[in-house]
């Protein structure tokens, strides 16, 4: 789930890079109040920089924007790499894991949702620079799980790959309209349900 990590407090931020300061200030601002209500000015005023040093960093709002969903999508592939090393040859129990740690960072999370989900809404228009990050990060996010189920041997990985996907899209939309008491509080019960319910072969 791409959700901005909390950014230093005020102290800090002078020790950081301006275009750090500025992704940093970027991802609370977008986040928290969605990426059309959010201005450049207000941007540079959270980051202690001015619009002559933002546009020197990042062309364009747009561009700006783009850059700061493709860091969300870099820190959420991640972990898939993490889950490898921690679960070596074993993808079942990496599902699993992956499961219940985005499952608890939901539950955790203010009800914002996932990032990429939110500015796929806010943003339709095709030719925009974030579109291809945004899609590009749901198509792989979902190959991972159909490449994940593939190895846990179930009989139909994609089936049981676009099931666990599709739950997780309605839940961060739920968690958005009725919080995190709804429905996705049994979110983890349910998509565990879906690893123990579908069949899976033998190994041989």
């Amino acid at each position: 789930m791409a959700l901005p990590k909390k950014t230093k407090d005020s102290d800090q931020k002078r020790e950081i890079a301006p275009r750090e300061r500025i992704l940093e200030a970027a991802r609370n601002l977008f986040y928290s109040r969605g990426i059309r209500a959010v201005s450049v000015d207000e941007i540079a005023a959270e980051a202690d920089t001015n619009k002559m040093t933002l546009y020197r960093h990042f062309e364009s709002k747009d561009r700006l924007v783009a850059e700061y969903l493709r860091s969300l999508s870099e820190q959420a592939d991640a972990v898939w790499g993490e889950l490898a090393r921690k679960y070596p040859g074993d993808p079942l129990a990496q599902l699993q894991a992956w499961i219940e740690g985005l499952c608890k960072v939901l539950s955790h999370s203010s009800e914002r949702g996932c990032a990429l989900a939110n500015a796929a809404v806010e943003i339709p228009e095709k030719d925009h620079p974030a579109r291809p990050i945004i899609e590009e990060h749901k198509t792989h996010q979902r190959a991972q799980l159909a490449r994940l189920c593939s190895e846990a041997h179930f009989v139909d990985a994609e089936k049981t790959a676009d099931e666990i996907f599709l739950l997780l899209e309605g839940a961060r939309i739920n968690v958005q309209s009725v919080g995190r008491r709804g429905p996705c509080a049994r979110l983890t019960d349910m998509l565990l349900a879906i690893l123990k319910s579908h069949p899976r072969r033998h190994k041989k």
